[in-house]
């Protein structure tokens, strides 16, 4: 069952994939969503979430295609994962893509200046992490012009501390009995980060906690209230400091199940008790949020 679209939805959409990066003979892949009409469009990097190890750039397609009717052009990317590559691996493809998509605006019809971000899960926490450190030599380490600094970014129930995920699900399974994500998120945890060090340097609430320098751009926070898989306290510590570093985050927590706001395909493990249905009135009020937020930061 398709969601039904918010009323503001409009344009035709236009579905490609290109190629924006290759290593050696292995091609990465966009999903472009190009909206029909007279541009310039809002632009979104689009990132998937799986525990970092997980996932394609086809796993959010209904949102995405859904973004571009109401006028947005969505750049869905493929990134490097595990076992091909870990950590730091995804980012700079990543930094990569937004750079690209700056360099393609003119040609897509959407300006450098109008780019923003959108992950769900792993995904958010990537959109976060690079929207934080736009700069960082270590993630813009591929060549090419420009930089990866973006109008705002849009969280769906983020790992937006690593570190804390890693060791909040350890000490569920210690306790005996765990739901069933944690024997899922702990090996991809390993398989991606390769040690908690790595997870807590990269960590946004680590990072705020530590008092690093960063960019700080307007954030919208989705996230439902019963979702076990992304702790509530992370949450709420990332927005208290983030806002005390001088950012802008929006909240959208929803009541309902633990899949955030939309009907899409969950990790397995999650089970289909944390599947948003796809009838629920959280599916056109939040997908109208994220529109709106990202048409105020980027007009």
């Amino acid at each position: 069952m398709a969601a039904a679209a918010p009323k503001s939805f409009e344009h035709q959409v236009d579905i490609e994939d290109v190629e924006y990066l290759r290593h050696g003979d292995a091609p990465l892949l966009a999903r472009l969503f190009k909206p029909r009409g007279q541009g310039p469009f809002p632009a979104i990097v689009e990132l998937h979430g799986g525990a970092w190890c997980l996932g394609d750039r086809l796993n959010d397609d209904r949102i995405n295609e859904q973004l571009a009717r109401a006028g947005i052009l969505v750049a869905a990317l493929d990134f490097r994962v595990p076992p091909v590559a870990s950590y730091p691996a995804s980012l700079q493809d990543i930094n990569y893509g937004i750079r690209w998509l700056k360099s393609q605006a003119a040609k897509l019809g959407t300006r450098a200046s109008m780019i923003s971000t959108f992950g769900i899960s792993s995904g958010g926490h990537q959109a976060m992490l690079l929207g934080m450190r736009p700069r960082d030599t270590r993630y813009a380490s591929i060549a090419l012009a420009g930089d990866a600094t973006v109008r705002c970014v849009i969280l769906g129930a983020p790992v937006i501390d690593p570190i804390g995920r890693y060791r909040y699900a350890k000490g569920l399974k210690e306790k005996g009995k765990p739901p069933e994500f944690v024997d899922m998120v702990l090996p991809l945890h390993d398989k991606y980060w390769k040690t908690e060090d790595a997870m807590s340097e990269a960590s946004p609430v680590q990072m705020l906690e530590r008092g690093e320098k960063v960019e700080t751009p307007p954030v919208l926070y989705i996230q439902d209230s019963r979702d076990i898989v992304h702790p509530r306290a992370q949450l709420d510590r990332f927005v208290e400091l983030y806002r005390k570093a001088g950012g802008a985050v929006d909240l959208e927590i929803n009541e309902g199940a633990a899949d955030a706001f939309a009907p899409r395909h969950p990790p397995r493990g999650l089970g289909a008790g944390y599947v948003r249905d796809a009838a629920s009135p959280a599916v056109p009020r939040t997908l109208d949020k994220m529109i709106a937020f990202v048409r105020a930061h980027t007009s």
